[in-house]
């Protein structure tokens, strides 16, 4: 009887240890295949970004005497090869995108009566001409953002985002800041401009703010503003607050120096419809004014004014600049973007380089090639 109760406790003990080992073999087996958890994409060596200036592919108001033949398809055609092929293309768009609408500023013109008003629409279909250029991310930050007001500007938004355009400089700090993500680098781009709806050039504790934030995000910091006096009287960079129809414009240096210090690492300019000087500040590149690039139909394009550049810049993981060119071009009849090889629009930054900012301007070659003195 002891032997057949030694026995019974053996045969349980046993069954015992097979179910244990058959419940915890599946779970050793889980444990095996776990796939281990994704590790970020390093790197892989500079980035280079082109940069224009102000962008308006036509507009229908008040009439369609400003508007491109062939819907605005063929405006971009001469540029595209140099914009498409950047890791990042860069441009400001002079106004908002929006079908219709009244512009608060000018009202409703009366048939017949010449138009004394600036206001820009361009109609949403013409988005995609910018897409199909190349472009990334575009600045809404400027003075003709919000010629068709709140509309116009959420339009704005809404149709490039459409489209997988990003879009910088928006109704203040919301929309002010935007990323992309390009070689295993987080680049974020950072708008400003002269009035109170999107951040402000004058505000300098504001600036340093909105850039240090994107400093803590992302890789490479680019600052976009919209600021400076306007015309063939102000190609040179005054290094005091500038004014402009009673607006302060901005004291464009300190502006420049005061983001680069906050963490920025390139910046570029536009609004004074010329060319201006670049400069060289912490090892990181200021364009003062990258002009007019395509303006079709409301600016008077001569001289100064039709002198247009693509600014190709190559930064390194650290947002350094190594190196860069500068493509020589001009807008053609009423605003259409063409290479110049006559290198005007070179000839003409480098003069100004040197004289605003002397032993801080890049060293700028007759064909354009861009460099760190």
């Amino acid at each position: 009887m002891p032997k057949l109760i030694s026995l019974l406790v053996l045969i349980l003990f046993l069954a015992s240890s097979c179910q244990t080992k058959d419940l915890t073999t599946p779970v050793a087996e889980a444990e095996t295949h776990v796939q281990p958890a994704a590790t970020p994409t390093p790197p892989t060596g500079p980035i280079t970004i082109a940069a224009v200036g102000d962008v308006m592919l036509g507009s229908p108001f008040p009439n369609d005497s400003r508007m491109p033949p062939n819907d605005g398809a063929d405006i971009l055609k001469a540029v595209t090869p140099i914009l498409s092929a950047a890791d990042i293309a860069f441009g400001n768009m002079e106004g908002p995108i929006i079908d219709g609408g009244v512009s608060e500023k000018c009202g409703t013109p009366k048939p017949g009566e010449p138009v004394r008003c600036f206001a820009f629409r361009m109609p949403t279909r013409f988005a995609k001409n910018l897409k199909d250029a190349g472009f990334d991310v575009m600045s809404v930050a400027n003075n003709h953002a919000s010629d068709f007001g709140d509309a116009g500007r959420a339009s704005t938004r809404k149709t490039l985002e459409a489209l997988g355009i990003k879009h910088a400089g928006s109704d203040r700090v919301q929309f002010s800041t935007t990323f992309l993500d390009v070689k295993g680098l987080k680049v974020a781009f950072v708008g400003f401009a002269h009035n109170n709806i999107v951040p402000n050039v004058n505000d300098l504790d504001t600036a340093r703010r909105l850039v240090q934030e994107a400093d803590k995000k992302a890789d490479i910091v680019v600052v976009s503003f919209h600021g400076g006096a306007e015309g063939t009287g102000a190609q040179n960079v005054p290094k005091q607050t500038e004014l402009f129809l009673g607006e302060k414009r901005g004291n464009l240096p300190l502006f420049a120096h005061t983001v680069i210090d906050a963490g920025a690492d390139l910046v570029l300019g536009h609004g004074p419809h010329v060319l201006r000087a670049m400069e060289i500040y912490k090892d990181r590149l200021i364009d003062y004014s990258l002009g007019n690039f395509a303006t079709y139909g409301w600016f008077s394009l001569k001289a100064e004014t039709a002198l247009t550049v693509i600014l190709e810049v190559k930064l390194d993981p650290s947002g350094k600049f190594i190196g860069g060119k500068l493509n020589s071009a001009r807008q053609e009849g009423l605003g259409i973007p063409v290479l110049d090889p006559s290198g005007a629009a070179v000839k003409k930054v480098r003069s100004l380089s040197q004289i605003d900012f002397g032993a801080t301007a890049p060293k700028i070659d007759d064909d354009g090639t861009i460099s760190p003195k």
